[in-house]
């Protein structure tokens, strides 16, 4: 497989642990006073990645990849 293959497996691989940062449980840990942040951190992989992989299915749709 080439690079651009895998890419937006990989892609996909990154929502996936930004879905995972968003639903961690985290009581009763020393990160639950982190906890909004890793939640924000979790939204911006899932939008970010998201974005990337429409804007990859436009692209082949179109014909430019």
């Amino acid at each position: 497989m080439s690079k651009l293959q895998r890419a937006p497996w990989l892609y996909l691989a990154c929502i996936l642990a930004g879905f995972a940062l968003i639903h961690v449980p985290l009581k009763y840990t020393f990160l639950e006073s982190l906890k909004q942040i890793i939640f924000v951190i979790g939204v911006v992989t899932v939008l970010v990645f998201s974005f990337v992989l429409i804007f990859i299915g436009l692209l082949a749709l179109f014909g430019k990849r």
